[in-house]
């Protein structure tokens, strides 16, 4: 874990990069108190050495299926169904942490990649059996900055300073062509990449990051927030790389791109 200092930022955006609807602004200070918070997301490693401990079995695990990048499925993978406002989501059996693109896949040989196929109550337990928590968005979005003042990612405003990828997003046409110049189709290992100046990696991109808070100010709403985007994320349909950008997901909500880190008082 790293240590974040007390201290006061300025949260959201309001640029013509973000999104409105998601009430990513206004922008406005924010003050949050120390906190220790996790360098990484949880590894496949972290995560198979708690269920080995406490027996527990996702909500995936559960059901039984989740939901799978189709870019990942094999060529003669059976007939799935897929989600009809995002068809490159397909409902895979046998889709779990232990099993990320489907039953033919193993968390073993990337287990210093991130656990995915995690919901909002997976990750607390996970947090529970660590002696930790998920971060409140604003302690995520402090420590995302790295102690840079209103950037739009953790290193600046460029997307890809001197023409270099910095995160792990979709680069070509999505979702059927991607080049791979960043080296990674899917996850990537959870230390890859630079880190921010607080020394966190992957804040953007790699994998969503749950969050403690509420998604809407609605008394009835019920989503979570999640930070940071993805793998899949392109600019062509989803600029929500971007340290600001948020994203809410019903808790039981569990598919191949969404992971966590946790967080720690000081005390």
């Amino acid at each position: 874990m790293v240590a974040v200092p007390a201290g006061q930022f300025l949260m959201g955006s309001q640029d013509a990069l973000s999104y409105p609807a998601d009430r990513e602004g206004p922008v406005r200070t924010v003050r949050v108190d120390a906190f220790w918070i996790d360098a990484c997301a949880v590894s496949n490693a972290r995560f198979a050495a708690f269920a080995a401990e406490t027996g527990h079995r996702t909500s995936a695990e559960r059901i039984g299926w989740s939901f799978v990048f189709a870019g990942l499925l094999p060529d003669d993978f059976p007939p799935t169904r897929a989600v009809a406002a995002a068809p490159w989501w397909r409902q895979v059996e046998g889709a779990d942490w232990r099993h990320p693109d489907g039953p033919h896949s193993s968390w073993e040989d990337r287990a210093d990649h991130p656990v995915v196929h995690i919901d909002w109550d997976d990750a607390r337990a996970y947090c529970a059996w660590a002696g930790k928590r998920l971060p409140t968005e604003a302690e995520w979005e402090r420590a995302a900055r790295g102690g840079l003042h209103a950037k739009v990612f953790p290193w600046g405003d460029e997307l890809e300073p001197g023409g270099r990828p910095r995160m792990n997003v979709w680069q070509g046409d999505f979702p059927n062509r991607h080049p791979t110049t960043d080296g990674w189709y899917g996850t990537c290992p959870v230390n890859a990449y630079e880190p921010n100046g607080f020394g966190l990696y992957n804040t953007t991109g790699n994998v969503w990051e749950w969050c403690e808070d509420l998604f809407s100010p609605s008394p009835t709403g019920q989503e979570r927030v999640a930070k940071g985007g993805s793998y899949l994320c392109h600019a062509s349909y989803c600029r929500r790389y971007r340290i600001a950008a948020r994203q809410g997901l019903f808790p039981d909500s569990a598919t191949g791109n969404v992971g966590f880190r946790c967080v720690l008082d000081v005390t």
